[in-house]
């Protein structure tokens, strides 16, 4: 059997499929841009706070090196670069409660943060294949996405209120998806599993920009008040720094997405959720990403579309099934196409989620598919997506 590590290894040296807009996992360098406004008067202070977080992140796992610059236009600017070995080890980190801690200095001297990943596709003196001089990777191919940015927010509520969470989230009116001329909210999809919520959006043009604009509808806030005292983590969405804290903490990137060469306009939504057992939540988000990238270049599989998310021991697979769900093969909705697979799966998940179910082909599929699926909630369109 080939384990996630020797796929891992391999995808490196691979060409992208060319079904594959969006990835973390090909293995190349990644290059973090953060955009800062510091508040007038707070320069120094800033400066101190980042040579502090810059010797603690110097140990970090994958992370190469990083850069400081003050525009030389505006002093209250200033952009902080940063280069990883890959995506992975920075993706654990800023999901990280360390990260949290880390950063915390920071956020007194700032009035806006703006933070972009690219991977590395070419370098000037470097060569155009593979790898420069150091060994270490570059893109082998630029992605061909879709215009569409995914991402998804998930917190838990306190256990007995799912029912009452689930109509207050239902309810509400949708806000307006015109953002500004260049930036429209596509697509909301609100899912549930027993007290935890995942809320995926879909947004053309800037999605920081979408998010901002939500969170000012009324409609949107007075829902947000409204499930405020059913949370397990308490915030304050009127104190800009509980509501920062809050968001960090359930933000829930994006890390693949893969869509089959097959269109289908009335395709079915559908959310899988997969508890990762501690410290195995990016190798299981991974081991996914490869079996939705094999399933869509087959004809059999109904899966349409497939987006992971990830973070810490959260992994959430949100996919468009052709035809619905239950007249499809359990397997090809998973992904997983013989009993190997399934133990290679289940060997990650957490064991307290009960998703242990036994290796063979009759029921076990089925049973695994009834235990990931999320409830859903809503599913909102906007009339142009």
């Amino acid at each position: 059997m080939t384990t996630t590590s020797e796929r891992g290894a391999g995808s490196r040296a691979r060409q992208a499929s060319h079904h594959v807009s969006q990835s973390v996992f090909d293995g190349s360098r990644l290059r973090v841009v953060l955009l800062v406004d510091v508040h007038d008067g707070a320069q120094q202070e800033f400066l101190e706070a980042y040579e502090q977080l810059c010797n603690q992140v110097a140990s970090v796992p994958g992370h190469v090196s990083d850069q400081l610059c003050q525009s030389i236009e505006n002093p209250s600017q200033w952009l902080i670069t940063s280069e990883w070995e890959s995506a992975p080890p920075f993706l654990a980190w800023v999901n990280s409660e360390e990260h949290v801690r880390m950063v915390e200095p920071l956020h007194s001297c700032v009035r806006d943060t703006r933070s972009l990943r690219f991977h590395v596709v070419r370098e000037t003196g470097g060569p155009a294949k593979g790898a420069d001089q150091a060994g270490r990777r570059l893109q082998t191919a630029p992605r061909i996405g879709d215009g569409v940015i995914r991402h998804a927010l998930t917190f838990t509520v306190k256990p007995g209120s799912e029912e009452i969470v689930a109509k207050i989230l239902a309810d509400y009116e949708s806000p307006e998806p015109k953002v500004d001329d260049t930036t429209r909210l596509c697509r909301t999809s609100l899912f549930m599993h027993g007290n935890r919520v995942v809320r995926a959006v879909e947004v053309r043009g800037d999605l920081l920009a979408a998010l901002r604009h939500v969170a000012r509808q009324p409609e949107v806030r007075a829902v947000e008040e409204a499930i405020n005292p059913h949370l397990e983590q308490a915030r304050d969405l009127g104190d800009p720094e509980s509501a920062r804290v809050f968001f960090t903490r359930a933000a829930l990137p994006a890390v693949h997405h893969v869509t089959a060469g097959r269109q289908e306009p009335r395709a079915e939504r559908y959310a899988l959720y997969y508890p990762a057992r501690p410290e195995r939540g990016m190798q299981l988000a991974e081991l996914l990403a490869h079996r939705d990238e094999a399933a869509a270049d087959d004809p059999r599989s109904p899966v349409l579309r497939s987006t992971i998310f990830q973070r810490d021991d959260v992994v959430v697979r949100l996919i468009d099934v052709h035809g619905g769900i239950e007249e499809a093969d359990p397997g090809h909705v998973l992904g997983l196409s013989d009993s190997a697979q399934v133990t290679e799966l289940t060997t990650l998940l957490d064991d307290a989620a009960g998703m242990d179910v036994p290796a063979s082909k009759d029921g076990s599929l089925a049973r695994l598919l009834e235990l990931a699926r999320m409830d859903l909630v809503t599913d909102r369109r906007s009339s142009d997506a």
